[in-house]
């Protein structure tokens, strides 16, 4: 199922439920429906259970580069180790004093509630990130409008404007590398780490953009005018992002998920709801 040799994710040859195929209403309405649940949830073994299934669904049926995963799934790790340690030392309300205490360094106690809560809090970032990543690694964002003005009913007018904005943003990036390769030929030097020279170049470079941006939306307006385009809802769509049965496998299987730490957590005597610790 993994194939190493492209360093992906899942093999999309062999798995009969290709994440980057279903459909994005669908997928985003049913990460949605996991989320919710999970968020009331409190305790390690409920999230942990989830989070290590949810890695398991992305690695069976996404095709996505587990290098690149790793690296968008890294910070969040970090984030969830700096999580841990400063809830652990410094919680947020008062721990009993029947807690169990496990070390203590002068006034710095660490109990077992607190690691306990800490842990929940780590999990529960983890989590969301995985899911947030399973969406959005294995979502093609021209699919995920189309989906969206043919399930959900969005303007077309606002879809496209996202689409349009989207499709510029590689072009902003290499306009501004034109722009900071003509002026390091014409002597201008490179921006140094101050904030005076920081808004000298925010002056220098953002005008110009600032100017393309206009008539880069400008001719997309024009154009998509001369096409016929009036942004009305009652329209056809030459390509059609259709709702399979494959969804409704994925969104099963995805609560069952959520069911599976809930009830791991239920049978070992561990669950336990959010009541404000945040």
């Amino acid at each position: 199922m993994l194939n190493v040799q492209s360093g992906k994710i899942g093999s999309p040859k062999r798995s009969f439920l290709q994440l980057e195929h279903l459909n994005p209403a669908m997928k985003g309405l049913t990460v949605i429906l996991c989320v919710l649940p999970l968020s009331l949830a409190f305790d390690p073994v409920t999230v942990a259970a989830a989070l290590a299934l949810t890695v398991l669904v992305t690695w069976l049926f996404g095709n996505i580069p587990w290098k690149r995963w790793l690296l968008l799934f890294s910070p969040f790790l970090i984030l969830a180790f700096g999580c841990f340690w400063t809830a652990a030392l410094f919680p947020r309300e008062p721990i009993g004093p029947d807690s169990e205490l496990l070390w203590s360094v002068g006034a710095v106690r660490v109990t077992q509630e607190a690691c306990w809560i800490a842990l929940s809090l780590s999990l529960r970032a983890l989590l969301f990130s995985a899911l947030s990543l399973l969406f959005m690694l294995t979502t093609d964002p021209v699919k995920l409008m189309l989906s969206l003005m043919q399930q959900c009913k969005l303007p077309p007018k606002l879809a496209y404007g996202i689409l349009a904005g989207f499709r510029f943003l590689p072009l902003f990036r290499e306009e501004l590398s034109i722009m900071q390769k003509a002026h390091r030929v014409r002597g201008a030097g490179r921006i140094r780490r101050t904030p005076r020279s920081l808004l000298q170049a925010l002056k220098r470079y953002g005008i110009p953009l600032l100017a393309g941006a206009i008539r880069k939306s400008e001719r997309t307006a024009v154009a998509m005018i001369s096409r016929g385009f009036t942004g009305s809802g009652r329209r056809d769509f030459y390509t059609r992002v259709p709702v399979t049965w494959k969804d409704g496998v994925f969104m099963a299987l995805m609560l069952a998920i959520v069911a599976i730490g809930y009830g791991l957590s239920y049978a070992l005597g561990t669950l336990r709801w959010y009541n404000g610790e945040l």
